[in-house]
């Protein structure tokens, strides 16, 4: 038999945000406040917060606190006595027993994997805050006046690929001294973090087959283009990522080379042969791609726990990385019975700590990251999975790819938008508030197409997914090109070269990014606060961020016919009657009353809605 949720159980809310911990990263044996917001008709006779200390249940009663607007609040005190405290609500009503967890409301006791999580002790870097990201490709972003303009089989800028030449052999000559030359580019547009694709020595254009990871690639500008690049992104109080690939080198690379003409050569054992010199484990198969064995104590020396290993190196001066991407992420230390990623990820993770505090540690990873999200192992992922699929699932349909096989698995049907929500709901539910907040949310990267051409172009979809990246919870990251409109190449796909002539550039799309930008840097409840659905119509959904103090509605209409005007209801989210709220492109103000947002014509795209401060807070 079927169990239908309760009404009264959309009122309900908790989440890692502010209003609802009094602490976001409390200290080992901390006492802090947790709170419900639940409707004032709601028909609860009594609350309590589930967690497990030591493996043992406990229940805490929560009592009922403040009343504001349409909502109660009720509270209890919790001591963190442990790394990582997962916890549930048990609600006793009128109508039975009902629990809630981060996967929502029911009518069973649900498993640990569905509870909220606090993790203790190390905060993430205070600089993620408000970071906005912006993503380079080196060879395809802009060239300098380095070797690389004039470099032997260097390409017109833009021009076609020449047939049948490889396409990691084709190159355009953007370098890291073209790049620094245009860091007002990204300035302008409000982004303050960079993430550079790999920049060591490498023959391919891409360099994730890197044959010297002690310095930079010269057809970049070598090592004095990027510590250039670092004194000018400190000037201008940005930050950047490099691009560590852990998981394997180059075929060229003098460790590998060294197992193949030696057996009995130490850097033999960094590699897993299954007949020496020539069949060997490969990223995907692929033979320039040899993996690396962290069963191999000195591999784990140079790469990562040595003194001077290459996770710690380019994080000190002159370098001064601000964190690392690692790519491929779910694939580090895993092949068939040998699986260490916890553990390498665990050793990447205190070496990057000790060298760099405050350096972030972003994984790349295209499906379920969770069990390495739990504040011991990587820092935030890609959040493909997490934000990105399933946005792009809602607005143009489900598309799934496999390594090496074709066609895809997709339905060109877009998905329900009560499909978006749940995804959405089940992998936030997977890692702990301050996780998903630090999670990297991209629209594209160089790995899938862009997000216009994933759109057909459509520029009202394109701003509408914008606005959705830009406050949904997590890292805004613009793919660069993204933000004037380019699209796919012919050719060279989403790594096409930059369009640096502005009479090509889409500038009401860039202002709608700088807009955006802008706001998120201004509003607090974009960089920090929770979470809740509003509404999920057939064609529209509407959510707001309740920080501190005040909040932020967005409504995001996918349909071809505009959204009619009128009500959106609020009460649930405990918005309380009075309060303005204003658009924030055109100005317009609208009151809430009777629990509703009355809401004007929405054409296809999104509307944001602010109020600086609401009242209806707990305190």
């Amino acid at each position: 038999m079927c169990v239908h949720i309760a009404r009264w159980l959309s009122s309900v809310h908790h989440d890692g945000s502010p209003r609802y911990l009094s602490a976001q990263h409390p200290r080992l044996g901390e006492r802090i406040v947790v709170r419900l917001r639940v409707g004032v008709g709601a028909p609860i006779r009594r609350a309590f917060l589930r967690t497990a200390p030591d493996g043992e249940e406990a229940l805490t009663p929560l009592v009922p606190g403040a009343r504001r607007g349409p909502s109660c609040w009720w509270e209890c005190a919790l001591e963190v006595a442990e790394p990582q405290v997962n916890y549930r609500f048990a609600l006793e009503a009128e109508d039975g027993l009902w629990f809630y967890g981060a996967g929502g409301p029911s009518a069973y006791d649900p498993p640990d994997a569905q509870d909220f999580r606090l993790v203790a002790g190390e905060a993430p870097p205070a600089w993620l805050r408000g970071a906005i990201f912006y993503q380079v490709f080196p060879d395809r972003f802009a060239r300098g006046q380095g070797p690389s303009v004039a470099g032997p089989g260097v390409l017109p800028w833009g021009a076609p690929p020449p047939a049948g030449t490889p396409l990691s052999q084709v190159f355009y000559g953007g370098d890291l001294p073209g790049l620094t030359a245009h860091l007002d580019h990204l300035s302008r547009l409000g982004a303050d973090a960079l993430y550079l694709n790999p920049v060591f020595t490498a023959p391919s254009n891409h360099r994730y087959d890197a044959s010297d990871l002690d310095h930079v690639d010269p057809r970049l500008g070598g090592d004095p283009a990027l510590a250039r690049l670092r004194q000018e992104l400190t000037a201008r109080g940005m930050r950047y990522l490099l691009d560590m690939v852990p998981n394997h080198v180059g075929s060229t690379h003098p460790w590998f080379r060294a197992a193949q003409a030696d057996p009995r050569a130490l850097e033999a054992a960094f590699f897993t042969f299954e007949q020496h010199p020539d069949r060997y484990l490969s990223w995907m198969g692929v033979r320039s791609l040899p993996k690396l064995d962290y069963r191999s104590p000195e591999l784990l020396f140079r790469m990562v726990t040595g003194p001077d290993a290459v996770v710690r190196r380019w994080l000190r001066p002159p370098f001064s990385a601000d964190g690392w991407r690692v790519d491929v992420a779910n694939m580090l230390g895993r092949a068939g019975p040998v699986q260490l990623a916890p553990e390498v990820a665990r050793a990447i993770r205190r070496a990057v700590k000790e060298t760099r505090p405050d350096a972030f540690l972003l994984a790349e990873h295209f499906y379920d990251a969770s069990p390495a999200l739990q504040g011991d192992q990587w820092d935030a992922a890609m959040n493909y999975a997490g934000f990105t699929f399933p946005l792009l699932a809602w607005l143009r349909g489900h598309r799934q790819r496999a390594h090496g096989v074709k066609p895809d698995l997709s339905a060109p049907t877009p998905i329900p938008t009560s499909a978006l929500v749940e995804a959405w709901r089940a992998r936030r539910a997977a890692v702990p508030w301050s996780v998903a907040l630090r999670q990297y949310n991209g629209l594209g990267s160089h790995d899938v197409p862009r997000v216009r051409t994933a759109l057909s172009g459509n520029d009202a979809l394109h701003r509408l997914a914008a606005a959705v990246q830009f406050t949904y919870p997590g890292l805004p990251a613009v793919y660069y090109g993204d933000e004037v409109g380019m699209e796919d190449v012919p050719g060279l796909g989403e790594r096409g070269c930059m369009v640096w002539d502005e009479a090509r550039w889409n500038r009401p799309l860039l202002g709608h990014y700088q807009r955006l930008a802008a706001l998120r840097r201004r509003t607090p409840a974009l960089q920090e606060g929770g979470f809740q659905v509003l509404a999920a119509e057939e064609e529209a959904l509407a959510y707001q961020r309740e920080g501190a103090e005040g909040r932020v509605v967005v409504v995001a209409h996918r349909g071809a016919r505009p959204r009619p005007a009128g009500p959106l209801a609020v009460a649930d989210g405990g918005l309380p009657d009075g309060l303005e709220l204003v658009e924030a492109e055109s100005g317009r103000a609208s009151v809430v009353r009777d629990g509703a947002l009355e809401l004007p014509e929405l054409p296809q795209g999104a509307s944001v809605w602010l109020a600086e401060r609401d009242g209806a807070g707990p305190g």
